[in-house]
């Protein structure tokens, strides 16, 4: 089905007043919101390291003195996928726990808390001498990174306006992508540590290990004095006025401004609705003193009602069929298929690889830049076409020349040429799209109490299928040929209509909109509750005071819901 069409409903009112006041959204919006885009962008650190472990493994395992320290996991087309994917069953475990972690701990000491995984499991598998402590450093890393990937895009979104949050979150998506590049060229460049062959220093494959720990040092130490708490967060947690400095900071206007009160107010009437709602729900819980235990609970809340399962489905869904486009079998190991393709040389397979990470972020650059004008739905669609054509050419290619590509060198360059642009596809598509899209559906949708927990479980698909497919592709290069391509072109085929039928557009909408955007249906007990508490706040007398002529509320802050 196509987007369900908006109706009047709570809080419409406000988004009405903040497309009024609009500070605008991509470039001209990061101009008029540098604080936030600051701090989003080192947020983002996260991303760039998931992107660059995710690039790292690959350029080693093409390495000869990789290959010659770790004959047996090289041997093995069963150990190598262990060695690849054993980060994403860590990554997995640490995008799962941080939705409880996000909230016992606050989102700002989750990041932490992962930076400090990453750091300890980077140094172990650069130090590494045996299988062991390269895989127990790979999934430290693991754990790391998946609980960036959770808490980053929430941690954006809940900083950001309206009007930049898709853009700020696909931050992530570009930082990633950024982070694979810098991986592809510093494997190319230390390939030539002590030579080439036999000669070839083990510093080859172990410097790009250690520079992988080297962000993560920056994170940790940054986010200890540079990055704010959650503004929504503390509202939740009772420190309304420390959310108002919060608050005034990043918009930059003060504390008085009668669009940052508006702000808040939005915030405070979610907050208070939605501890009242809980202590319906779970009345044993709802002033107990165990904080694991309200958290956990909350799990369940998600599964409550149609509506939640519907959004938290949709998130799992969405990154299902990112996974199943192939875009990590290429990602993981894009130096072996070339190699497959006819590119011998582990040089040249190296900076065929190389070029992939170019594409990637000069292709992600713009879609960021437009990506809330352009909206979600469009750029999934098409990319999913040119993806499906550009796998199916190759698989073709591959039916009828593999096995003699010496003699067909050009029909090789053919098919690495095609994988290049379903690279390019990928990168303006399902990369940002598919995260600015969980964060919407979770970290937007959802209510505070559950949010972090919503993003943690969209994340924690992505983590699980990427672990899949990295076990299983070096089975698949080596007993499919042609139909890898064709395999996993069908996959985004079916994601592609996935998209069309089960997926509405979330652009510029506000966090109250987004009930009406996912077809939501909230009961009249939870209307009338929502309305009073607006009113108990003050929230709705301001409402109405704006909509007096203009000049009735003054003020230059881009207002945003809760």
């Amino acid at each position: 089905m196509g987007p369900p069409s908006t109706s009047p409903a709570v809080g419409l009112s406000a988004a009405e007043l903040r497309l009024q006041r609009s500070n605008g959204s991509g470039i001209s919006g990061l101009f008029k919101n540098g604080k936030v885009f600051s701090i989003a962008f080192f947020a983002s650190l996260g991303g760039f390291i998931y992107g660059y472990q995710q690039g790292v493994i690959s350029q080693a395992l093409v390495m000869a003195r990789f290959k010659s320290d770790f004959p047996s996991i090289i041997g093995s087309s069963g150990a190598t996928g262990w060695l690849t994917s054993i980060l994403q069953l860590g990554g997995w475990v640490g995008a799962l726990s941080a939705g409880v972690f996000a909230e016992v701990f606050t989102r700002r000491h989750t990041i932490f808390g992962g930076s400090l995984w990453i750091i300890l499991g980077s140094f172990l598998a650069a130090g590494a001498h045996n299988g062991a402590y390269l895989y127990a450093g790979r999934f430290f890393t693991g754990l790391g990174v998946g609980t960036l990937s959770a808490v980053g895009p929430l941690y954006n979104a809940e900083l950001a306006p309206p009007e930049m949050r898709g853009f700020l979150v696909a931050l992530q998506q570009l930082s990633t992508t950024f982070g694979i590049m810098i991986s592809y060229w510093i494997g190319y460049g230390t390939n030539y540590i002590g030579g080439t062959g036999e000669n070839q220093s083990d510093w080859a494959w172990r410097t790009p290990l250690v520079v992988q720990g080297v962000p993560a040092i920056i994170l940790a130490l940054g986010v200890i004095s540079l990055i704010p708490f959650s503004p929504r967060m503390l509202v939740g947690r009772g420190q309304d006025n420390d959310a108002l400095k919060v608050l005034s900071r990043l918009r930059g206007v003060p504390q008085d401004d009668p669009l940052l009160q508006i702000e808040y107010l939005e915030i405070k009437s979610e907050v208070l609705f939605e501890q009242r709602t809980f202590a319906q729900r779970f009345p044993d819980l709802a002033n107990g003193r165990s904080i694991w235990r309200r958290e956990f609970a909350q799990y369940t809340n998600i599964f409550r009602t149609r509506d939640n399962f519907k959004r938290v489905a949709t998130a799992g869904l969405v990154m299902f069929f990112q996974q199943w486009s192939g875009i990590d079998s290429i990602i993981y190991y894009a130096s072996s298929i070339f190699q497959t393709l006819g590119l011998n040389s582990g040089t040249i397979s190296l900076l065929a690889t190389g070029v992939v990470g170019i594409i990637n972020v000069v292709v992600t650059i713009p879609t960021v830049m437009v990506i809330d004008k352009v909206g979600r739905r469009p750029l999934l669609l098409v990319g999913s076409m040119g993806i499906f054509c550009s796998m199916i050419i190759v698989a073709i290619i591959v039916a009828l020349f593999q096995g003699n590509w010496q003699d067909h060198a050009a029909a090789g360059w053919a098919a690495v040429s095609f994988i290049w642009i379903y690279i390019a596809n990928f990168a303006y598509s399902w990369g940002p799209a598919s995260w600015v899209l969980i964060t919407v559906g979770n970290a937007e949708i959802f209510p505070l109490s559950i949010r972090a927990k919503g993003t943690s479980i969209g994340a924690s698909s992505n983590w699980m299928n990427n672990f899949i497919i990295a076990l299983i592709v070096p089975r698949m290069i080596e007993g499919m040929a042609w139909g890898i391509y064709l395999f996993f072109g069908v996959w985004l085929l079916l994601g592609a209509l996935f998209i069309w039928f089960f997926v509405p557009e979330t652009k510029n909408k506000t966090l109250e909109e987004m009930d009406l955007v996912f077809g939501s249906t909230m009961a009249s007990q939870d209307r009338e509750l929502s309305a009073a508490v607006r009113a108990e706040v003050g929230l709705t007398a301001m409402l109405e005071a704006s909509r007096e002529p203009k000049g009735e509320v003054q003020g230059t802050s881009h207002v945003e819901s809760a």
